[in-house]
């Protein structure tokens, strides 16, 4: 089958690199706290960290818990000072995607909502991101999916339309946003599912 799909953008957290939060938050806090800060009310962990996902600064981020929700400070500051503990391991069966589409030639960019200061430790600790032909860090560029900006980079990096890329994230909301721009849209479940959706859009996997 041949493909209108030349190259692939594929989200980090989730899809390639196992990441969970919590696991940072209790090295510091331990497991129940964790659960508790991230379950709670009136703080929005997620919501906190697409600020430096975003470009904005870790010290600012943890300025503003300060000022805001001083009884989250301790379990606020733990992310940060543990966030190699969050993260788990490789996605299990995905990186042999991603191999074997690099085998076959098919360029690949990394498109992750990630921290600037923080994202030194994935290349680090996860040295199979260099198969990949360029990773666009959302921190580091100052746009974050769904912002279309963040889009337009990634594309940008691979010197490709739109309508010539496939793009795999885990969240609804970002695969939402690529397919509005045209891009062919998968959300990611697992690594089977992943080949299955690639090779029926015919690429070689």
């Amino acid at each position: 089958m041949t493909s209108n799909i030349e190259g692939v953008v594929f989200d980090l957290g989730n899809v390639l690199i196992d990441w969970d939060p919590s696991a940072a938050i209790a090295a510091g806090v331990g497991p129940d706290e964790a659960r508790r800060f991230l379950d709670a009310d009136d703080f929005d962990f997620m919501a906190w960290n697409h600020g430096p996902d975003s470009g904005g600064s870790w010290d600012e981020a943890e300025a503003a818990v300060r000022r805001t929700h001083p009884h989250w400070v301790e379990h606020a500051l733990a992310y940060r000072a543990n966030f190699a503990a969050s993260l788990l391991g490789e996605v299990p069966g995905v990186v042999d995607v991603v191999r074997d589409l690099h085998e076959q030639g098919v360029p690949l960019v990394g498109l992750t909502n990630w921290s600037d200061e923080l994202y030194p430790h994935a290349p680090r600790l996860f040295p199979f991101l260099e198969i990949l032909d360029d990773v666009v860090v959302s921190g580091t560029v100052g746009a974050a999916k769904p912002d279309r900006r963040a889009y337009e980079i990634a594309a940008a990096r691979l010197d490709l339309p739109f309508e010539r890329l496939a793009f795999v994230d885990d969240k609804q909301l970002n695969v939402d946003a690529a397919a509005a721009l045209g891009m062919t849209a998968i959300r990611f479940t697992d690594a089977a599912a992943l080949r299955t959706e690639l090779r029926s859009r015919g690429l070689p996997v």
